[in-house]
């Protein structure tokens, strides 16, 4: 069945059309594709394993053969030669059957945890490589769940199903040989029942799919609204929206119960078919197997050795029952895995795509439009140029379009329309890498890890000594609040740095920016967050970071760009105003009009505070 449509559809529904994906979801298709890409690299293991099943199913069909030398020799002759050797014989079967499960298990189990092993490294490696527009598309925990949740129902598809249906249909085949050896006819009356089971079996798996997808969609769904009460726990117990919350998770969670109830009830129903459907095939046996028997067609030893043959290839058989509707859970999640894998990454390199060579650091965006849903656009034909080693501020009111140029410029999004250049330089027709590797970034929202502060601090430049971490730590002026921590440079900073205040978070990043070295630095907002001291701190370390590079600086507060060499004043996605600060006021334009807003609110609020104090 083909389909295509959004990859992670949502309570809200936002997602890109960029990543829809058109996937055959067919039983067959999945797991071809499970067994090329991920068994087949261990085929030499998976080999081992095949021929140990061969071993144990051979055992398995030797024990059955074995009854009838057993019933008639020793029960009905009584010969006691007899005795010893068939002893013998039986403990070797089942010794050689131990072994050959044992080995079988252990390989297949090997085989089945390292295919999921590489199937989450694959997709995490696979994530990392899709554009920045994706993960503004799909919330976090719902991407998490298919790294998480999807991989571990995707090891009942390989290590278990997968896995079993080896072993059970090799054990199947020998017995149904060992039955079809001691009585033909008994046989085909025998099995005439099982076919019943195919119509109802394969229902079940298909509901199996259905309910094992939408469970895992649930989870998608829990793990997002966890993810973010967790996250914005200050705001939920600041407005009192605890009990609000707990009531949302909780009729999910009971959404999802009933999920998992379904799919166990789904589950269960294999049981009693194959019950039923083995009863009817003993009775048949007893009735026309005994009737052979009494009149002389055939013997005891046969009739016992063929019933247990029966016998044993009814665990197998009702496995592979049962197996089905766990595999069609494991493919469910299979082929959300595989969506995310076969999801395109929007931004790549170009053929032929060359280095960037940066001599100036001269940036320019010529008739740049731009569009995030397609409708609206952002950008609409913005020219604008910043001189190579020069400072330039891009300023207006929310909306405008400041930050996303700076998410143009090292191609966190593509143009819609129009070029952005570095030195003359196509910045689409320049590597990702070369391009990344020219900038560095400080904004607002400061990403640090759960690490220590010499790795966050050296994170995108690793090898870099201590004493290069040091010095970029000196030039932020942070050296000294890192020596005051437990640890100093080895401290933990804690999840998302929380452990430290922002104005800490801010020079560590700027640290982060001094150790990266590159020619053309953004900064987006990054000291808007900050109270007046941790700002003076914030600023001195910029100045010394911006010295000698082509910086542009996305702010919000004009009393910081003032010095800029050159400012650029946007509204509604187009530049309405070019110039340096004394230039700008002295036009009456839009950018004084944003100054004389500004001032008169600082000294609003200055006003009463001074009175109060």
């Amino acid at each position: 069945m083909l389909w295509s449509g959004r990859l992670f559809p949502s309570a809200t529904g936002n997602a890109l059309s960029q990543h829809k994906i058109p996937l055959d979801h067919s039983t067959l298709v999945l797991v071809r594709r499970l067994v090329r890409e991920g068994v087949r690299p261990y085929l030499g293991k998976v080999i081992a394993a095949v021929a140990c099943m061969v071993v144990g199913a051979g055992a398995n069909a030797g024990y059955a053969l074995l009854m009838d030398p057993v019933v008639n020799r020793v029960f009905t002759e009584r010969r006691a030669e007899f005795l010893w050797p068939l002893g013998v014989a039986v403990l070797v079967t089942f010794v050689l059957k131990s072994f050959a499960n044992y080995g079988e298990a252990v390989l297949l189990s090997r085989v089945g945890l390292r295919v999921i092993a590489d199937m989450q490294a694959r997709m995490f490696g696979h994530l990392m490589g899709l554009d920045v527009a994706f993960f503004h598309a799909n919330p976090t925990g719902k991407v998490l769940s298919r790294l998480t949740n999807d991989i571990s129902q995707l090891r009942f598809a390989v290590s278990d199903a997968l896995t079993g249906a080896g072993r059970d249909t090799s054990s199947l085949i020998f017995l149904v040989g060992a039955m079809f050896y001691q009585d033909w006819r008994l046989s085909c009356w025998t099995f005439f029942v099982f076919p019943v089971a195919i119509l109802p079996i394969s229902k079940l798996g298909r509901r199996m799919r259905k309910v094992s997808a939408n469970t895992q969609e649930q989870m998608g769904l829990l793990s997002t609204y966890l993810e973010q009460a967790i996250q914005g726990i200050r705001v939920v117990k600041a407005y009192g929206m605890e009990a609000y919350e707990t009531s949302r998770v909780h009729s999910l969670v009971d959404d999802l119960q009933d999920l998992t109830y379904k799919a166990a009830r789904v589950r269960s129903a294999s049981s009693p078919i194959m019950e039923a459907l083995g009863g009817i095939a003993i009775t048949v046996v007893i009735l026309y197997g005994g009737s052979r028997v009494i009149h002389g067609h055939t013997t005891p030893g046969a009739f016992f050795s063929f019933i247990t043959a029966l016998m044993l290839a009814y665990r197998p058989l009702k496995s592979l029952a049962a197996l089905n509707t766990n595999l069609q859970q494991g493919l469910a999640a299979a082929a959300r895995t595989f969506e995310v894998l076969d999801a395109p990454a929007a931004i790549v390199d170009r053929p032929g795509a060359a280095d960037l060579v940066v001599r100036e650091g001269a940036v320019r965006l010529e008739g740049v439009f731009f569009t995030y849903d397609g409708a609206k656009a952002v950008l609409d034909g913005v020219d604008l140029e910043v001189p190579g080693g020069k400072t330039v501020a891009l300023v207006g009111a929310s909306g405008a379009g400041k930050s996303t140029i700076l998410n143009l410029l090292p191609r966190f999004y593509e143009v819609t329309d129009g070029s952005v250049s570095i030195d003359g330089q196509d910045v689409r027709q320049v590597t990702l890498a070369s391009l990344r590797a020219k900038m560095a970034l400080v904004s607002q929202e400061i990403t640090l890890f759960d690490d220590t502060v010499r790795a966050n601090i050296a994170y995108g430049r690793f090898g870099a000594t201590d004493g290069e971490i040091e010095a970029a730590a000196r030039a932020a002026a942070t050296h000294d609040f890192i020596m005051s921590l437990p640890y100093g440079y080895d401290t933990m900073v804690g999840e998302r740095g929380l452990s430290l205040s922002g104005g800490q978070r801010q020079r560590l990043a700027i640290a982060r920016a001094m150790l990266k070295n590159a020619p053309i630095l953004l900064l987006d907002e990054a000291t808007s967050a900050l109270d007046t001291e941790s700002e003076r701190q914030v600023q001195a370390a910029l100045e010394r970071l911006m010295r000698g590079r082509t910086t542009i600086v996305v702010a919000h507060r004009l009393s910081t760009v003032v010095n800029a060499h050159l400012i650029h004043v946007l509204d509604r996605g187009r530049v309405v105003e070019s110039g340096d600060h004394a230039e700008l006021l002295s036009t009456n334009g839009a950018y004084a009009r944003l100054y004389a807003m500004q001032f008169a609110e600082e000294a609003a609020i200055r006003g009463p505070v001074g009175m109060a104090g």
